[in-house]
């Protein structure tokens, strides 16, 4: 883990010190971690990964159907009659 320490100087005010302290933390990359921990996103388990393919097969099934009957005039960049 990161440790930011900053020590006052005999005549530095302390506004200097708290911006000398957040630009030093800027620089460590502590808070770009800390957010990447928070609001990473979960990844999909087999069974939905699964789930996902058949329905997209299932889907590009029907259209190609409904484009061979000539329900539907394009189909994914294809060329219309």
């Amino acid at each position: 883990m990161i440790q930011i320490e900053v020590v006052k100087n005999k005549s530095e005010s302390t506004a200097n010190l708290i911006r000398r302290f957040t630009k030093k933390s800027k620089n460590s990359g502590l808070m770009r971690k800390a957010r990447a921990i928070r609001f990473k996103k979960r990844s999909k388990s087999e069974f939905v990964k699964k789930k996902d393919a058949l329905k997209r097969i299932r889907h590009q099934e029907e259209t190609e159907k409904l484009y061979k009957l000539g329900k539907v005039t394009n189909v994914y960049g294809k060329k219309s009659k």
